[in-house]
């Protein structure tokens, strides 16, 4: 993980990712860098991390220890996500992978992407199954656009669930890759919620600390995520603060 400098210029909109989704983020904690352009998925292989050991250590930096040693961890194979470690509280972490950002982003095949999430018992049950759906996907081959297409008629015969009631994940890791113009980011929360404007939340208002993407809108899944910064990362270190909005 390579370390990026700080900048104190004011936020700008910047195409992270599932949700990556810090492809999300309208604002900046760490130096960034210009993205590049991932025209075209790249062979499996780039997205798939070879030591599983690594990958569930990665996927458990997403929360705080008293909550990913007890939760589910996924790791990613050549067909999908499969069960690496049984949980008992509910939660579920895993390392999302760049297709998980919003279709419009010009990061979408970025092979170098990490998101390590940790999913709250709500999100399980609701938010999850669209990460699962779009790897299983994608991996299987399918084209993007069809993919797309295929989100869409599931969300209109509503298989698949608008986000419970509460529905919140930590991405709080300093391993993650959250993409070439975000680097690490910052560590935050991202509140999962039926679709709904930016306006509901007060989000990307002068002064508040909710953030909502609203230049990479294309996420075919029920929700909106809104993301909230926050001081500490998993392991309880200072993260970098927020630029003055």
């Amino acid at each position: 993980m390579g370390t990026l400098s700080m900048r104190n210029a004011s936020p700008r909109r910047t195409s992270l990712s599932s949700t990556l989704l810090a492809s999300i983020l309208a604002a900046s904690c760490q130096g960034i860098a210009g993205a590049e352009g991932y025209p075209r998925i790249a062979p499996v292989e780039q997205y798939l991390i070879a030591d599983s050991g690594a990958e569930i250590a990665m996927a458990r930096s997403a929360a705080p220890e008293s909550i990913t040693q007890d939760a589910t961890v996924l790791i990613l194979g050549t067909d999908g996500y499969r069960t690496a470690l049984n949980g008992k509280n509910g939660f579920t972490c895993l390392v999302e992978r760049s297709w998980m950002s919003s279709f419009d982003s010009p990061e979408f095949w970025n092979p170098k992407i990490r998101g390590p999430i940790c999913y709250n018992p709500a999100a399980v049950r609701t938010v999850l199954p669209y990460t699962l759906n779009r790897t299983k996907l994608f991996l299987a081959g399918r084209p993007k656009a069809q993919v797309r297409e295929i989100i869409a008629a599931s969300v209109a015969k509503k298989e698949l669930p608008a986000p419970e009631a509460g529905a919140m994940s930590y991405m709080l890791s300093k391993m993650g890759y959250l993409g070439d113009s975000a680097g690490h980011w910052c560590p935050h929360l991202m509140i999962h919620v039926p679709k709904t404007s930016e306006a509901t939340w007060g989000a990307n208002r002068a002064g508040s600390p909710v953030l909502y993407n609203d230049e990479l809108r294309d996420m075919p899944e029920p929700e909106t995520i809104f993301l909230i910064p926050v001081a500490n990362w998993s392991d309880g270190s200072a993260a970098p603060h927020m630029a003055p909005r």
